[in-house]
């Protein structure tokens, strides 16, 4: 009969099929070290293990993705304290041990051992309903936004083995209508006997806008060309298959955007967080999806951090005043602050007047919209904390 601790750590290295779990005491003795399925039973079976051992368990995952999401979800519903162990630090850690082997057994170890020693870790929470949808969308979208241009650099690479006047006709990615044009007309012999006139009224029909200047621009291109080139009927075809798939998979990020518009105006903040110049719905979105509700954050310097916008000390000895970005941030947040800046900056307000002043104090175009983006993140954080709609001007306090 084992003897009963008072606290114990448990490592949990996640993974998709299965996960390893380690439990360590205050000493960091191992007392015991298994292989799990990730499946319901199996985890609950290990949740009433570690119970057994000691009053009290704290539990640390590598992971918080969604190959944890069911052990998290369990663990979170028995009341159980979870913290967030980075694999960064477990790929550092793991040198400090004995022995060069990399096992699961031993990352679960480590991840045990740091939640022992340290306790600056982030603590997890199962996140409310209307963060989960969020963060599926914006994935979502961004794994669609990443077809998009595989799609489009194929469409294009084929194009150059048809005809490469055409290819360089149109900017593909940003119009819809040489697209539209593409699902019919692929060579320039086939738009060459079509001319500009019946390509103009195809196009029309099919409510492409601009359709005379797409089709001038077209005809235009296929007849400095003369030349068929090998392949081209092949060629033509997929291109005709791409062109389809191109416009079907805009349709899709279209619904999926109106969805994640949707999703995002039911949240109590959005008003406010819309209000800010240059934070769109879907920027929003995506800034609820990644922070929640901001109680991972003590204050906006936290914030700042994390995305990216707080610069690190780079001193030694006698270099001193030496500052760099900190490598460990996370890069869709910082992107969300700098867009929304870049965006923000470009209209009269504030945000341009503050860039304005960096810009005349010496600061190159990316130093200032990092200093504009570092501003915005106080802004919103107090805009958020006081439930304030953005004004240009700051409030004026009456006095008592």
């Amino acid at each position: 009969m084992s003897t009963p601790h008072t606290r114990i750590w448990v490592g949990v290295d996640a993974g998709k099929g299965h996960h390893w779990a380690v439990a360590v005491d205050a000493a960091g003795e191992t007392l015991f070290s298994s292989k799990v399925i990730n499946d319901e039973a199996q985890i609950l079976t290990l949740i009433e293990t570690a119970r057994e051992r000691a009053d009290e368990v704290r539990w640390a995952v590598d992971i918080s993705g969604r190959a944890s999401t069911l052990l998290l979800a369990l663990l979170i519903a028995h009341g159980q304290q979870v913290v967030y162990v980075p694999g960064r630090t477990v790929n550092r850690m793991s040198g400090a041990y004995r022995g060069e082997a990399k096992t699961d057994a031993k990352d679960a170890r480590v991840i045990a051992d740091q939640a022992r020693m340290r306790r600056d870790f982030a603590p997890l929470e199962t996140p409310p309903e209307l963060v989960s949808t969020l963060q599926l969308r914006t994935n979502h979208r961004a794994d669609l936004i990443a077809d998009r241009v595989r799609l489009i650099n194929r469409l294009r690479d084929m194009l150059v083995g048809i005809c490469p006047a055409l290819e360089r006709a149109f900017d593909y990615s940003a119009a819809k209508g040489p697209v539209v044009m593409l699902t019919e007309y692929q060579t320039s012999a086939a738009l060459r006997r079509t001319g500009v006139k019946r390509l103009t009224t195809w196009l029309e029909r099919r409510k492409v806008r601009g359709s005379a200047d797409v089709a001038a621009r077209a005809v235009e291109a296929a007849q400095s060309q003369q030349t068929a080139l090998p392949g081209e009927k092949r060629a033509a075809k997929l291109v005709c298959d791409l062109a389809h798939q191109l416009l079907a998979l805009d349709e899709r990020i279209k619904d999926n955007d109106r969805e994640i518009r949707e999703t995002f105006r039911t949240d109590d903040r959005a008003e406010i967080i819309d209000s800010m110049p240059g934070m769109g719905p879907i920027l929003g979105a995506e800034f609820v999806a990644i922070v929640s509700d901001l109680s991972g954050y003590r204050d906006a310097a936290r914030l700042a951090s994390h995305a990216g916008l707080a610069p690190v000390a780079r001193d030694s000895g006698r270099r001193t005043g030496n500052f760099h970005q900190t490598k460990r941030y996370n890069r869709r947040l910082c992107y969300i602050f700098c867009m929304s800046a870049q965006t923000a900056m470009m209209r009269r307000g504030p945000s341009r007047d503050y860039y304005l002043k960096k810009r005349s104090e010496g600061l190159l175009h990316t130093q200032a919209l990092l200093s504009l983006a570092r501003r915005r993140v106080d802004v919103l954080w107090a805009m958020l904390r006081d439930k304030r709609l953005f004004t240009p001007v700051p409030p004026v306090t009456q006095a008592a």
